[in-house]
C-alpha cells in the first residue's frame, strides 16, 4: 500500500483562525499565571504558619515561665504526677489547646508531661541552649511526634535558672491548617483564571474582527504581496495615520517627492515644508486629481481616507504628459503662424499677380521689396538685442502668432542679451510662459499689446513682460504663483495652473524670484530675476540702465 499523500495526512497543531490561536495562547498564559502565582503563594505560607505556631508555642512557654510558683515547686517538690507543677501545666496547656507543656529542672528531667509515666525521666532533646538562658523555636520531633516547639528558660524570684519550660504544638495541626486554605486559595485562582479567559475572548474577538478572520500565515502572505506591491508599482504610495503623520511610502512616492524613510513619523509640512503638495497630502485641499508641483515635476495626486481614521494618498507622475501638452501648444501656435502666413502669403501673391496682370511692374518690384523688407526687418530687430537663437526664434514665432490674433508683440529697445545662458531652454520655458499668458490676457481687448524686456546686470538676467489687459489684483498676486489655481478653462488636453507655477520654480532653483505688479498705463507686468544666468567671459556683459517703460504706438 501506497504511503497517504502528505496533503491528506491528519495534522495535529494550533488551529490556523487567529481568534483560536489568541485564544489558546491567552487562555495558557492566564492558567500558567494563576498556576504560577499560587504556586507562590503557598510556598511561603506553610513557612508562614510554621512561623506562626513557633511563635505561639514560644509565647506560652513564656507565659508559663512567668509564673513565680512552679520555679519554687520544682525547687522545693519531687517530681510525681500528682505534684503542684504537673496540675498547673496542665491547666495551661489545656487553656491554650497546646499538645504538651514540659518542665523541666537543670538536669532535663521532666516535671510535668501529657503522659505522666515520662515525668521523672529526662527528656528526650537537648535541653542545654534553654537552660543556658536561651529562648529556643523549632520544629522538631519528640515522644509526642512532630511539634513546632518553643523552649525558654526557668528562673526563680532571683533571676537565677533553676529549669526550663517547653511547649509543644502539634504539627498536624498546622498542616490541617495550610490544606484548610489550600481551598480558597484555589477558588480565588480559578476566579482570576475565569476573569483571564473572559477577558481573552473578548481580546480575541476584537483581533478577530480587526484581521478579518484571517490566519495569521494569510496576513503575513499579504504583507509580502503588499511590500511587493508598494514597491513594485511605479505610482507614488504615501500612508498617513489617524494624526496626520506619514507611516509609509514605496519607493516611487521617495522618487517623486525627493524624500527618504526618515520622514516617516512625521507630518507632511515638516517632511515636505508648507506648499500645495503638503496641503494635498494633509487633506487641506479636496479634489480628485489633484495638480501639484514638486522640484520639477507635475504630479497628479489623489488622497483616500481610511476606517482607521487615516488616508493613503497616490501620485502620478505627470511631467512628461505636461511637457508634451505645452510642446502641443506650441506646435498648434506654430500651425496657426503657419496658417496666418499662408493666408497673409496667398493675399500678397494675388496682389503680385493682379500689378503684373496690369503690368505696373515697378509698383510690382516695390511690392517685394516692402514684404522683404519688412520680414527681414523683424528678424533683425529681435536678433539684434537677443543673441540667443532659441530665444531669438522663440520670440519671431511668438510675433507671428500674435500678429495673428491681432496682438502686437513688441521687443524692448532696452533688451539686450549675450549668447551666454548657462540654461537657455529654462529661459526659453519662462519666456513662453509669460507670452503666452499675456496673450491670453489682451486677446479680445482694443489695441492690445504685449511687450517684452530682457537685460542683464552684470551675470544676472532681468525679464518683463508687460501687457494691456486688464491687470491682476493685488489680492491674487501671489495666489497665481500656486499651481493649479486658473481663472480660465482648461483645455481638454491638460490642466492650466502649471505655468505660472514652473516659472516660479525655475527662478528660485537658481536663487531668484517672480513676482507681478501693475504695468504702467493698466495692465500686468511679470518680473523674473535670474541671478547666475549668464555664464562667465572675458568680455564685459553689456550693462543698461533702467529708464522709464516706453508703451510702443499703434500703427496706424
Amino acid at each position: 500500500m501506497s504511503p497517504t499523500p502528505p496533503a491528506r495526512r491528519l495534522r495535529l497543531g494550533l488551529p490556523r483562525r487567529v481568534f483560536s490561536q489568541v485564544l489558546l495562547m491567552q487562555l495558557a498564559i492566564a492558567a500558567g499565571v494563576a498556576v504560577l502565582a499560587t504556586g507562590l503563594f503557598l510556598a511561603p505560607l506553610s513557612q508562614q504558619l510554621d512561623d506562626q505556631a513557633m511563635r505561639r508555642a514560644l509565647s506560652i512557654a513564656q507565659t508559663t515561665a512567668a509564673q513565680p510558683q512552679i520555679a519554687e515547686e520544682v525547687q522545693d517538690t519531687p517530681p510525681t504526677a500528682a505534684g503542684p507543677v504537673q496540675k498547673e501545666a496542665e491547666r495551661i496547656r489545656l487553656a491554650t489547646d497546646a499538645e504538651y507543656i514540659v518542665v523541666m529542672d537543670l538536669r532535663g528531667i521532666r516535671w510535668s508531661h501529657t503522659e505522666p509515666r515520662e515525668i521523672g525521666r529526662k527528656v528526650s532533646t537537648d535541653p542545654r541552649q534553654a537552660i543556658a538562658g536561651h529562648e529556643v523555636m523549632e520544629i522538631d520531633s519528640g515522644t509526642l511526634g512532630r511539634s513546632a516547639r518553643g523552649k525558654v528558660p526557668l528562673r526563680d524570684s532571683e533571676g537565677d535558672i533553676v529549669g526550663a519550660v517547653s511547649v509543644g504544638i502539634a504539627y498536624d495541626s498546622v498542616r490541617a491548617r495550610l490544606i484548610h486554605a489550600i481551598p480558597g486559595l484555589f477558588a480565588y485562582a480559578g476566579g482570576a483564571l475565569a476573569v483571564g479567559a473572559l477577558a481573552a475572548w473578548l481580546i480575541s474577538r476584537r483581533v478577530q474582527r480587526q484581521t478579518r478572520d484571517l490566519a495569521f500565515s494569510d496576513i503575513s502572505g499579504l504583507l509580502a504581496e503588499r511590500e511587493a506591491m508598494l514597491h513594485g508599482i511605479r505610482e507614488g504610495v504615501v500612508a498617513l495615520d489617524r494624526t496626520g503623520r506619514i507611516r509609509l511610502l514605496n519607493d516611487e512616492a521617495q522618487r517623486l517627492l525627493g524624500i527618504g524613510n526618515e520622514v516617516v513619523g512625521r507630518s507632511p509640512d515638516d517632511a515636505l515644508g508648507a506648499g500645495r503638495t503638503a496641503d494635498v497630502l494633509a487633506g487641506r485641499v479636496t479634489g480628485t486629481d489633484l495638480l501639484t508641483v514638486r522640484g520639477q515635476r507635475v504630479l497628479v495626486a489623489n488622497r483616500m481616507p481610511t476606517d482607521d481614521g487615516g488616508a493613503v494618498a497616490t501620485l502620478r507622475d505627470r511631467t512628461e504628459l505636461e511637457q508634451l501638452g505645452r510642446e502641443l501648444d506650441s506646435t498648434r501656435g506654430l500651425i496657426d503662424a503657419l496658417r496666418a502666413q499662408d493666408h497673409e502669403h496667398a493675399n500678397r501673391m494675388h496682389t503680385l499677380l493682379g500689378l503684373l496682370e496690369l503690368e505696373m511692374f515697378d509698383d510690382a518690384v516695390e511690392f517685394v521689396g516692402e514684404v522683404v523688407g519688412d520680414h527681414r526687418a523683424t528678424a533683425e530687430q529681435v536678433t539684434e538685442k537677443i543673441q540667443d537663437p532659441l530665444l531669438a526664434a522663440l520670440l519671431v514665432g511668438k510675433a507671428t502668432v500674435a500678429a495673428e490674433r491681432g496682438v502686437a508683440l513688441w521687443v524692448s529697445d532696452r533688451t539686450r542679451l549675450p549668447d551666454r545662458l548657462v540654461d537657455p531652454r529654462g529661459l526659453v520655458t519662462v519666456v513662453g510662459n509669460l507670452v503666452d499668458n499675456a496673450l491670453d490676457a489682451v486677446a479680445g481687448t482694443a489695441h492690445a499689446r504685449v511687450e517684452v524686456e530682457l537685460r542683464t546686470e552684470g551675470r544676472t538676467a532681468v525679464l518683463r513682460v508687460r501687457d494691456t489687459g486688464p491687470g491682476i489684483p493685488v489680492e491674487h498676486h501671489e495666489l497665481i504663483f500656486t499651481e493649479g489655481w486658473s481663472t480660465k478653462k482648461p483645455p481638454a488636453h491638460r490642466e492650466r495652473g502649471i505655468g505660472l507655477s514652473l516659472v516660479r520654480r525655475f527662478a528660485e532653483r537658481q536663487g531668484g524670484s517672480a513676482s507681478v505688479g501693475e504695468a504702467a498705463g493698466g495692465g500686468a507686468e511679470f518680473t523674473v530675476v535670474l541671478p547666475e544666468a549668464l555664464a562667465g567671459s572675458d568680455l564685459e556683459p553689456v550693462l543698461t540702465a533702467p529708464s522709464a517703460p516706453r508703451v510702443p504706438q499703434e500703427e496706424s
